[in-house]
């Protein structure tokens, strides 16, 4: 098998194969796979981490003042939407985007770590407002959990008591560049 391969010599000192059969078929293909990989990997996830990244569908835990001001961002003056956020959606299945707003307690942990893990991948997490993120103002009692990273992966962390819709824009924008970059899994 080895008589079969037919080589040649270029003026620059590569040795080309002029003739494909068993014996180097394996690597033709193993090189193939890998091209084809190469020129289709980077393309195709660039289109799937666009559409990630302009369709948000979020799910609101509005339990303060913070919910008022995703409201207002939300409304025609700032408009989200025009951001890629979707407003609120009815089905924890299709959503992928939690913003946690406002405080958080033990006894509401496990069920925000239930609304967490019935969201399909990807799925990512913005806390909002100072409660969300450090407890806030009631931040020494028993019963309040003092931010939610300890349950929820945070991917932003939008400060404020309660932050501006300027801010909250900011901070979805922050994510949206965090999808760019991410690689698709």
């Amino acid at each position: 098998m080895v008589d079969d391969i037919v080589t040649s010599k270029k003026p620059e000192g590569l040795t080309v194969i002029n003739k494909i059969n068993a014996h180097n078929a394996n690597v033709f293909v193993g090189k193939l796979g890998d091209m084809l990989y190469k020129a289709v990997d980077k393309p195709l996830g660039m289109a799937i981490n666009w559409g990630r990244l302009w369709s948000l569908w979020p799910v609101h835990i509005e339990t303060a003042c913070c919910s008022v001001e995703f409201g207002a961002a939300s409304g025609p003056r700032y408009d989200v939407e025009r951001f890629g956020i979707i407003e609120a959606f009815g089905s924890l299945r299709a959503c992928d985007l939690v913003v946690v707003q406002g405080t958080i307690t033990r006894k509401m942990a496990p069920r925000l770590r239930l609304v967490y893990d019935q969201m399909p991948e990807p799925k990512y997490v913005i806390a909002m407002g100072a409660c969300a993120i450090t407890g806030g103002l009631y931040f020494d009692s028993y019963n309040v959990l003092p931010g939610i990273d300890g349950i929820l992966p945070v991917d932003v962390y939008v400060p404020g008591c309660p932050p501006r819709p300027e801010t909250l824009i900011q901070g979805c924008m922050l994510l949206q560049e965090k999808i760019k970059r991410m690689k698709p899994r």
